[in-house]
């Protein structure tokens, strides 16, 4: 077998002996670069030990390069992989350790390598699971107008909120500009609450009252969207399969009645 081939097999096939070792190994050093650039981030750890995690971060980068270099070789078509996911995810995780020379803080940029540690799914053969995640893609597809027009109506009404407080409690109360009262209005709206600004006015903690009131009442909007949507994304799954009696595979959605035979694609629940 020639050299690329060989290469291709245990770099890019996990069904192989070799193949599992490399990507088993592979996700070992990821998993490895994540914790040296997580304890490196301890201010203590790092006056200690910089240099020894700065030469070991730069040999795991030397790692990644090579590899990098491999699968651009060994792939049939490297600007195909270049510009897949993978390929981007692989970039990126050699790109911070080459910006460290310029700037020292981008080695921390390196935790983006967790992406890839989403090769353990085809590692591990869960490949299946992710397949549920297209359930929650068309959900997100499905309600992504509504959502819109809720994230404009909030918008609009945070803006309403926080040029009211504005005008109502000014910049002796902490309101010193309207974009002030509109970040005050996300912060009450959304029930987080920091304390940072309050009203002081009768007035203005009449509104502050109505705001939070608001707040409870839409935040729970987005969640029914999504949630609707995901249902219907789930029963048109199931409308997919087949029908019960002449097994039609394809149905229209929200279809009651197979197009094909009449029968009924869902028993009712006595």
């Amino acid at each position: 077998m020639p050299l690329r081939q060989r290469l291709y097999t245990i770099i890019f096939e996990s069904d192989t002996p070799a193949g599992r070792r490399f990507d088993t190994t592979l996700l070992w050093i990821i998993l490895a670069s994540l914790v040296i650039v997580v304890i490196d981030s301890i201010e203590g750890v790092h006056q200690q030990y910089a240099d020894l995690f700065a030469n070991i971060e730069w040999g795991l980068t030397g790692i990644f390069t090579v590899e990098y270099l491999l699968r651009l070789y060994c792939s049939p078509r490297p600007l195909r992989y270049a510009f897949s996911f993978y390929g981007l995810v692989d970039l990126l995780a050699i790109v911070p350790g080459i910006l460290a020379i310029y700037y020292s803080d981008a080695q921390y940029l390196m935790i983006v390598r967790v992406i890839r540690m989403l090769r353990i799914f085809r590692v591990l053969k869960l490949g299946p699971y992710l397949k549920q995640a297209n359930y929650l893609m068309a959900a997100l597809r499905g309600s992504k107008q509504k959502i819109i027009v809720f994230l404009m109506s909030v918008s609009t009404l945070v803006t309403v909120f926080g040029t009211l407080m504005y005008v109502v409690e000014g910049p002796e109360h902490g309101f010193t500009s309207i974009p002030m009262g509109i970040y005050w209005a996300i912060v009450t709206l959304t029930t987080v609450g920091f304390g940072d600004i309050v009203p002081k006015t009768p007035l203005g903690q009449v509104i502050s009252s109505l705001v939070m009131i608001t707040g409870y009442s839409i935040i729970a909007v987005p969640t029914g969207i999504f949630t609707a949507e995901l249902a219907n994304a789930m029963r048109g799954e199931q409308l997919d399969h087949d029908c019960p009696v002449c097994r039609k595979n394809s149905h229209e959605h929200g279809a009651a009645f197979c197009s094909r035979c009449g029968n009924a694609l869902f028993r009712k629940i006595e």
